[in-house]
């Protein structure tokens, strides 16, 4: 993955490969009976306070992150280095891992009706695997790049690197809707892993300080999370870039890393 980006409304939005680049296409403005064009409200710029961390192993390349039941499930890319685990969230150590066969880059992950869901990169395939043992049962295929995955009540819900999120039934992996995401009139490319919390998508943006909220009915980015103070401290080389979101519905407890951090950081929205 190069870094290759442009600014969008202040955003840091990168490449991932040569296939990806931040989307031009924007929706026209909206406009008053009159003709007249009308500004788009701001959007609310959200800062965050980190709560507690916990150890994280600085050589994850995390790609997908998913809390469950008292447990981190972790997606981790790179050929050759591709990884599921499991993770205890107190210490960092690897509890339950499966390495992926190394010609798969490993991307995101959800756990969904009881089965683990990992999307590899360039492959256009998924794997399935048994929550308890990790052993892999079956595989899926869709047409785009793989980037994040999460879920919503009825869907599974990926990123492929655009502004595009595709909403896919987990019986069948037909695509069963397609949300395009925008930033008032901007579209916002490069969403990358995804967290699906409290009927909001959060996603992060690659190569950008701020997490996207996005409203699933309209596409909209309701709010940006600055993480800008955090990604500074956390980052050690261009490529650990801020990726991975992962929230504990039980406890309300929001988590964030990213790709060959040290540290995984439960962070506090300031809501102001």
């Amino acid at each position: 993955m190069l870094p290759m980006g442009i600014s969008i409304m202040g955003v840091w939005l990168g490449g991932c490969g040569v296939a990806q680049g931040a989307s031009t296409n924007a929706k026209p403005s909206a406009r008053a009976k009159s003709g007249v064009a009308v500004a788009a409200e701001p959007i609310p710029v959200l800062s965050v306070t980190v709560v507690k961390t916990y150890p994280h192993d600085p050589k994850a390349f995390t790609q997908g992150l998913e809390y469950y039941r008292g447990f981190l499930y972790e997606s981790t890319g790179l050929k050759g280095k591709s990884s599921l685990r499991k993770v205890d969230i107190d210490t960092g150590r690897v509890l339950q891992s499966v390495a992926l066969p190394p010609e798969y880059f490993g991307e995101g992950v959800t756990i969904f009706h009881g089965k683990i869901y990992q999307l590899t990169w360039l492959s256009k395939t998924g794997f399935i695997y048994a929550l308890q043992t990790f052993r892999r049962t079956g595989e899926f295929h869709f047409e785009s790049e793989g980037w994040g995955l999460t879920h919503d009540a009825k869907l599974l819900i990926l990123s492929d690197g655009t502004n595009q999120l595709q909403f896919i039934d987990a019986a069948t992996f037909q695509v069963q809707k397609r949300l395009e995401v925008y930033a008032g009139p901007e579209a916002v490319a490069n969403l990358n892993e995804l967290e699906y919390i409290n009927g909001q998508i959060y996603a992060n943006v690659w190569h950008s300080p701020r997490i996207a909220r996005i409203d699933p009915r309209t596409g909209q980015v309701q709010a940006w999370l600055d993480m800008e103070t955090i990604s500074a401290k956390e980052q050690r080389e261009p490529e650990g870039v801020l990726n991975g979101i992962a929230y504990d519905r039980e406890g309300d407890r929001l988590f964030v890393t990213g790709k060959d951090w040290a540290e995984l950081l439960q962070i506090k929205i300031e809501e102001k």
